[in-house]
């Protein structure tokens, strides 16, 4: 049984009163359901080495044998693929993390996503199905995409993100490492454990107060109380050994929430969870003004001012968040600086938005249907499972059988289209985005239309 399934099976069976065996915490964290890097770097203890062993005899003298072997490995890394080309900038940055949105709905209504007077959401047959998401997913893994992540509105109430997921989980065995969610945890602890099963490795949690009335204040609805019973799930869930990684997401306005603060850089003193702080960004329709955005700095002025030890942690290159901890502290605080101290230079995402448009920087207004290309051999209408396997049959007639063997999944034309429209958009990514006044003037989508 897979770790993750037997970490979530044997939770909900505690919640019911069963007893169900329970595997050692090490067995289900080292088989985790999608494959990480931290797999392949672990080490065997220096007691379970044996202590009797002679010194290891010296290299060999350098001759035709060794040489050779340094000719074969130059050779290995010459035929090595390379990263896609269609996924590779002119500023030579690797696209290898997608980003989808999966519906355009949502049960809050947040100040800084959500235009006070609503959105006009897109008809539903203007919006991407199950297959064509899965089609798209598996294109971009094919092409080096080794994480996803499943983006709304909130995902949570698409009626099908859990059947959604297990088909986007397959894709492991393409190279598919990481399958995470961005979510507002209302509804997300009825679907979690089946989610676990399904491959989830990554949570982003959006909350961005600690107090249930300001909480309605800031997201127009009520729902506190759920969102916590989501965080205590995933902790749970964690604890049972599930791989399963939960970051907090906080969107810091003045006048609002600063004086939460201190007390979410608190929530990590004795639990495992990374809270981000996120400088507020403009967008359509959310009424920014730079008086309303609280700088990185200031947020770790503010915190030095009782957390002194305050240190920053080495992060990975393509981290969107500067990381830091609190010496004693289990979890750590993030800040996203998209504002004072962008991060475009080390920028590897690319995000599909609802209705299908690929869209390679969040604060640019340059957007390429996929959805309308997709759907040119089923008369511009939604590919549905029949259709999808209809076309893709049809294909394969027209090529007497030879079509697989020429493309990556299999769809021949189609695909190589597709693929030249969406390398041609990467080629166009700005090597930066605007600056602070220069956003405040453009127009982009409101936030729930984009993806969080």
């Amino acid at each position: 049984m897979a770790p993750a399934r037997v970490a979530a099976s044997a939770a909900a069976a505690a919640a019911r009163g069963s007893r169900v065996p329970q595997p050692s915490i090490r067995a289900i964290s080292t088989s985790p359901p999608i494959a990480t890097n931290a797999g392949l770097h672990e080490r065997v203890p220096l007691d379970e080495y044996p202590r009797d062993l002679p010194p290891p005899p010296p290299p060999p003298p350098a001759g035709p044998r060794r040489e050779g072997a340094t000719q074969d490995r130059r050779e290995a890394i010459k035929q090595a693929r390379p990263f896609s080309e269609f996924l590779t900038d002119t500023f030579n940055r690797e696209h290898d993390y997608l980003r989808i949105s999966i519906t355009e709905r949502c049960n809050l209504r947040c100040l800084y996503c959500m235009p006070e007077e609503g959105i006009d959401l897109s008809p539903p047959a203007h919006l991407l199905t199950t297959p064509e998401i899965v089609y798209l997913a598996s294109l971009f893994v094919s092409q080096g995409v080794t994480k996803i992540r499943l983006t709304g509105g909130e995902p949570t109430v698409r009626r099908d993100i859990v059947p959604l997921m297990q088909s986007i989980g397959t894709l492991r065995s393409r190279g598919l490492r990481e399958l995470a969610l961005t979510t507002n945890g209302i509804s997300l602890h009825r679907k979690l454990d089946k989610m676990v099963e399904a491959g989830l490795t990554g949570v982003n949690l959006s909350l961005d107060t600690l107090d249930p009335f300001q909480f309605q204040i800031m997201t127009r609805r009520k729902g506190f109380d759920a969102v916590m019973k989501s965080i205590d799930r995933i902790l749970e869930l964690k604890r049972l050994g599930a791989s399963l990684k939960l970051k907090i997401n906080c969107v810091v306005m003045r006048g609002l929430n600063e004086r939460d603060i201190i007390p979410f850089v608190e929530l990590g003193r004795e639990k495992d969870i990374e809270v981000r702080f996120i400088e507020y960004m403009p967008f359509g329709g959310n009424k920014w003004s730079e008086g309303k955005m609280i700088s990185f700095q200031e947020m770790l002025d503010l915190i030095r001012t009782k957390y002194p030890a305050l240190r920053r942690v080495p992060g990975h290159k393509n981290d969107t968040s500067k990381t830091f901890e609190v010496p004693g502290f289990v979890g750590k605080v993030g800040f996203i600086t998209s504002m004072t101290n962008d991060f475009c230079g080390t920028c590897n995402r690319l995000r599909i938005t609802g209705d299908g448009n690929l869209k390679v920087c969040l604060h640019g207004n340059a957007e390429v249907s996929l959805r309308d290309l997709l759907r040119e051999d089923n008369a511009g209408q939604p590919i549905d499972h029949e259709a999808f396997e209809r076309i893709k049959q049809t294909e394969l007639d027209r090529k007497d059988g030879r079509l697989s063997d020429e493309t990556t999944l299999g769809w021949g034309p189609r695909e190589k289209a597709l693929l030249d429209v969406i390398g041609a958009a990467v080629k166009r990514k700005a090597e930066k985005h605007a600056d602070m006044g220069d956003l405040e003037k453009m127009q982009n989508r409101p936030m729930i239309l984009i993806g969080g």
